[in-house]
C-alpha cells in the first residue's frame, strides 16, 4: 500500500493508476538508435607544431586524466576544455551539481537550452519531472550528484557525436572515481549506450541491473524524463525502475 505522501508524489509525476508488475514490459516503445558520426581529426591551431598535430585525441584524453585528482581539477579542466566543437558553441559548460559524496549518481545525456543558460543539469521541465521521480522514493535532489555524458550543449539539442562523447569521457570517469557511488542511474539512451558500451534498446536495458565496465558499481537504466513528457504511458515503467533503484540503495 502506498502512503499518502507517496501517492501525492506519484500524482505529481503524472501516474494516475499504480499497477505492481513482476517485471517491466518488453513491448515498451524505445527511442531509435542514432547513426553516430565518425570522429573528425583533432583541430590544429596556428601555433600547433607538427609534432603536436600528430597526437591523437585519445592521447590527449589520457594525458588529461593525470591532472584530474580533485574536484577543483575536474571542474577547472571542464571549463577550460576545447577538445571538441561543442565548446565553441555553448553558452557555458555544465560540469554537474549535487552531493559530491552521494550514494546515487545520475548521468543524463547532455545539457539542453535551460541547462546551457543556467550552467546546471536538469533544470527545465525534464529536471522538474526528475525531481518528482526522486521524491517518489524519498530522495531529494540535494542528496544526489547529477551530471551528463557531455558537458556542453549540442547544437539544437542533437545527439552528441562519438568524438564529443570521447572528449568528455575522461571527465565523467574522474567524477565517478571521486564520488564512488553506490549505484548509478543512467537516464536516457545516449547515457546508457555510452556507459554500458551497448546498442540495445532502452526498453530492453531497463529490464536488468547492469555493471559499469571495469567496476563493481551497479547501473540502473531508465527512460529520460524528456521521453516521459512525450510518452506519458511509459511513466508506469519508470516507476518500477525507481522502486528497483530504491531497493538497491537500501532505502
Amino acid at each position: 500500500m502506498l502512503t499518502a505522501r507517496q501517492q501525492h508524489c506519484l500524482n505529481g509525476i503524472g501516474i494516475r493508476r499504480w499497477v505492481v508488475r513482476a517485471s517491466a514490459p518488453t513491448g515498451a516503445e524505445d527511442i531509435p538508435v542514432p547513426v553516430i558520426q565518425d570522429s573528425p581529426s583533432p583541430v590544429v591551431s596556428p601555433t600547433t607544431t607538427p609534432k603536436e598535430a600528430s597526437i591523437s585525441t585519445a592521447s590527449v584524453v589520457t594525458r588529461a586524466e593525470i591532472c584530474l585528482d580533485s574536484w577543483e581539477d575536474i571542474t577547472r579542466s571542464i571549463h577550460q576544455c576545447e577538445s571538441c566543437a561543442l565548446a565553441k558553441n555553448c553558452t557555458q559548460k555544465v560540469p554537474g551539481v549535487g552531493n559530491q559524496q552521494a550514494d546515487l549518481m545520475i548521468i543524463g545525456e547532455g545539457p539542453g537550452h535551460d541547462e546551457d543558460i543556467k550552467g546546471e543539469p536538469f533544470v527545465g521541465r525534464s529536471g522538474q519531472l526528475l525531481d518528482k521521480m526522486l521524491q517518489a522514493i524519498g530522495i531529494s535532489r540535494s542528496q544526489v550528484f547529477i551530471t551528463n555524458i557531455v558537458k556542453c550543449r549540442p547544437p539544437n539539442n542533437r545527439d552528441p557525436h562519438r568524438d564529443e562523447v570521447q572528449a568528455c569521457s575522461t571527465f565523467l570517469r574522474a567524477q565517478i572515481k571521486q564520488i564512488d557511488p553506490k549505484v548509478i542511474l543512467s537516464v536516457g539512451r545516449i547515457s546508457a549506450h555510452s556507459l554500458l558500451q551497448s546498442t540495445s534498446p532502452v526498453g530492453k536495458l531497463i529490464q536488468d541491473i547492469h555493471q559499469l565496465p571495469e567496476s563493481d558499481i551497479p547501473i540502473k537504466v531508465t527512460y529520460h524524463p524528456a521521453y516521459l513528457l512525450r510518452n506519458p504511458s511509459a511513466k508506469s515503467i519508470t516507476w518500477q525502475d525507481m522502486k528497483t533503484l530504491h531497493r538497491i540503495l537500501g532505502k
